[in-house]
């Protein structure tokens, strides 16, 4: 089988290996595998424009740098993962007085979250070595853009998820056709039974911080944020700061992977720092980046961000990494500043769930603590839509009113 990327190396020990030597995490310390192009190829035949002049409104764009083949599949959803709009929400900006603000929406994806970027890219890594069912352990979003994707391509799919995830989440799942177990657990342990059913059964598993592609189908939303904001910045004040929210660590990781393709093809001049926020019911990574080192201890997590909400984070070194490298830092919120996040992002019409709205609540806290100044560029990642979670959205507003069916009703309560 041809590949389109040299070899994997182990973000732990450094070991190469070749394309089809290893599937998924390192056999010597379990590291995560990150998948190397062969950028000096890539430098002979790309250049920024070339590279961008893909029209297609999705990730697939970015197809002369992902690690798989086009799966095809044009007007399905799979061909509508990705180029999710940036919005510049004045008032917020005013309010935190920031000169420069914004906001990159992933609900627009087909199944309202970030998490359809991993999926498209597995679900064609799957196609491309003839994988006829693919597994996922989630509390939702990676379950249902899993479902989604594979729904459009035909797959079947298996996702084991946490009986306690929402039930909007779970609905999407059953709606999409996945084979749905609920798990008498949290997360951890149904991402751990899903290790031991890919294993049983052959079937190919698309966990986040174990199959190196997620980071891959992840890493294209910095070629964005590159396309949208990086390239329109003034030269003299091209350091952008991004706010992500992390639970298991996948997504800020392969952000950060994506910046660094860029860089190592010479087309991203100075790395944005990236600032990773956690709840504080759920801040393994934050625990570790602030006690200097990379030993991540497990906690119990408990917060109302279910999509962040993971005891042992799978891909925690190179999140940990995601932020030392790029001169970032880890914020963590609580969960009352997290619903405070969901309305004020709701004012300006972004309706994000909770794990999305985490970011921003980061974003509020570091202004607060003089983090960022009012000259610098900022984005938020707001990462799935608030239907995901109507539960924690009726938590964050006030109740409507319930009225007789007359004007002067009407004028004892408008406002």
């Amino acid at each position: 089988m041809k590949h389109k990327f040299s070899h994997t190396t182990c973000s732990i020990c450094g070991t190469e290996y070749s394309p089809e030597e290893v599937t998924y995490t390192c056999p010597k310390d379990g590291g995560n595998l990150d998948v190397i192009l062969d950028f000096e190829s890539l430098k002979k035949r790309l250049t920024p424009d070339k590279f961008t002049d893909l029209p297609e409104a999705s990730l697939w764009r970015y197809r002369n740098l992902l690690p798989v083949d086009d799966p095809g599949g044009f007007g399905t959803p799979l061909h509508r993962a990705g180029w999710t709009p940036v919005y510049q929400p004045v008032r917020l900006a005013k309010k935190l007085c920031l000169k420069d603000l914004w906001v990159k929406d992933e609900s627009p994806n087909p199944t309202a979250s970030f998490k359809d970027r991993a999926s498209a890219v597995v679900v064609a890594r799957a196609l491309q070595i003839g994988a006829d069912t693919i597994v996922a352990a989630s509390t939702g979003n990676a379950g249902a853009a899993l479902a989604g994707m594979a729904a459009a391509v035909g797959a079947k799919a298996v996702i084991f998820a946490p009986k306690t995830a929402p039930p909007a989440k779970i609905a999407q799942l059953l709606i999409y056709g996945a084979q749905v177990l609920l798990v008498d657990g949290n997360y951890d342990q149904a991402f751990d039974l899903s290790i031991e059913a890919t294993q049983a059964f052959g079937w190919y598993n698309r966990n986040t911080g174990f199959n190196p592609f997620t980071a891959e189908g992840k890493k294209t939303a910095a070629y964005e944020i590159w396309e949208q904001v990086i390239k329109n910045l003034p030269e003299n004040n091209q350091k952008l700061t991004i706010f992500i929210p992390v639970g298991d660590g996948n997504i800020i990781s392969g952000v950060h992977k994506g910046f660094k393709d860029l860089h190592a093809l010479g087309w991203l001049s100075q790395m944005p720092r990236i600032i990773g926020v956690q709840s504080t019911g759920s801040a393994a990574i934050a625990n570790a980046f602030h006690q200097g080192d990379e030993i991540i201890q497990a906690v119990q997590a408990n917060t109302l961000a279910d999509s962040i909400a993971v005891d042992l984070p799978r891909d925690g070194v190179r999140a940990l990494r995601a932020a030392r490298e790029t001169g970032g830092t880890y914020l963590t919120v609580p969960d009352e500043d997290i619903l405070s996040a969901i309305a004020e992002l709701g004012r300006v019409g972004i309706f994000a769930e909770p794990a999305a709205a985490t970011a921003y609540g980061g974003l509020v806290k570091a202004v607060n603590q003089s983090i960022v100044s009012p000259n610098d560029p900022v984005l938020v990642l707001s990462t799935g839509s608030g239907l995901k979670d109507v539960s924690a959205a009726r938590r964050a507003v006030a109740d409507a009113p319930i009225i007789e069916p007359t004007l002067d009703a009407v004028k004892k309560v408008i406002k």
